[in-house]
């Protein structure tokens, strides 16, 4: 069972994918924001096999939505209503912010990828906001 995670933004919309098992998310790609973007997310969805649908819901550090949240919920309807499959809100909490994150002490040259930074950020975001909907539905083991 393949998950869709998006990680909705006014100009892009980040897009994760979950493997077959629905353990693991990963970064998939970037869409922009415009007419066509339903109809991407559709094609897809039929593409991948996706069985449900997971999109990141913002909110500030007081546990407010955020100014986006009004978009986001009518994309979420229209999801609904367009794609015909289960969608799952997550709360996105600082998921940009830890997706610009590099692990190590190695970082990417600025000078050769600042332009591939917001790419790569809102796919890592997506994949992020995936994985902690999947993390939750794991049943857990105890030793």
């Amino acid at each position: 069972m393949h998950y869709l995670g998006i990680d909705y933004g006014s100009k892009r919309v980040g897009i994760a994918l979950s493997d077959e098992s629905a353990t693991l998310a990963f970064p998939k790609e970037i869409l922009e924001n415009n007419k066509g973007l339903i109809e991407t997310i559709k094609k897809i969805c039929q593409e991948e096999k996706v069985e449900g649908i997971v999109v990141g819901e913002s909110y500030d550090e007081k546990g407010e939505p955020n100014k986006i949240m009004a978009k986001i919920f009518l994309f979420k309807k229209k999801i609904t209503d367009e794609i015909g499959l289960p969608v799952y809100g997550e709360k996105e909490f600082f998921t940009t912010i830890e997706a610009r994150k590099v692990p190590g002490k190695v970082r990417p040259s600025p000078k050769r990828t600042s332009h591939l930074i917001p790419l790569l950020t809102d796919a890592s975001a997506a994949a992020l906001i995936l994985q902690r909907f999947l993390d939750k539905k794991q049943p857990t083991i105890n030793n």
